[in-house]
């Protein structure tokens, strides 16, 4: 791969940074202004909570952040990693080995169990050094699922099924979790079991960033920013 990494030292760097990025859309030949020119910078090892309207941009701004999405201009860095440039396939090899995922609605494969799910992201992208196997069984077990990883997503409560899918982000032990509404398909109690999760990930070293409505995960955030109208209010 052809990737162009900044001569600092990785650890020197933010994790994520996000220089003057303005996204919008074209609705025929109307331009439709999502985000308007967005700074960011997010250290190694923060939580960090991005809050907003609807229609805000701040789910936007996230799938720039994991690479999901380009901007229109601008320039987006992970790890000191310049992703101006980057083929597909290359973001999607970096997306893959440094960005865990966790969204609302789960996105567990219905035909698979927690356990084939949870193996899917090495398939395609792995840093694993021994058995993917036996890895994928160790934190389905760290998570309390010993007993339910042979099942499928429609046998599983919610929290359980959200426990399966941030499982899966970890797989391939990336260096960012992105969570995208984690728990507004859950209750208050087995939301707050989630939010523990990530705050403990966090304490382990894991850099967090969780869009959210939900003022209970901004209190345990390191800095919560929040985006209006295509632009950071505050950060």
């Amino acid at each position: 791969m052809n990737i162009i990494v900044n001569s600092l030292p990785a650890d020197s760097l933010p994790i994520v940074e996000v220089s003057n990025v303005r996204k919008s859309y074209l609705l025929g030949s109307l331009e439709i202004p999502v985000l308007s020119g967005i700074n960011l910078k997010i250290e190694k090892g923060e939580f960090l909570a991005i809050m907003g309207p609807s229609g805000s941009g701040k789910s936007t701004l996230m799938n720039i952040i994991g690479c999901l999405d380009r901007p229109t201009e601008g320039q987006v860095f992970i790890s000191g990693t310049d992703l101006q440039g980057m083929s597909d396939d290359e973001l999607a090899r970096l997306r893959g080995l440094e960005i865990g995922f966790v969204f609302q609605t789960f996105n567990l494969i219905p035909r698979l169990t927690a356990f084939e799910n949870v193996l899917l992201p090495t398939f395609a992208n792995s840093r694993i050094s021994g058995d993917p196997l036996k890895h994928a069984k160790e934190l389905l077990e760290i998570m309390g699922l010993q007993d339910r990883m042979h099942h499928k997503p429609g046998e599983l409560s919610g929290g359980q099924a959200q426990r399966v899918s941030i499982t899966r982000a970890l797989i391939n032990d990336p260096a960012i979790l992105l969570a995208d509404e984690p728990t507004g398909n859950l209750d208050s109690r087995t939301g707050a079991e989630i939010l523990r999760i990530f705050i403990d990930l966090n304490t382990e070293g894991r850099t967090i960033i969780i869009v959210t409505h939900d003022p209970e995960i901004a209190k345990y955030a390191d800095r919560v920013i929040l985006v209006k109208d295509g632009i950071i209010q505050y950060n």
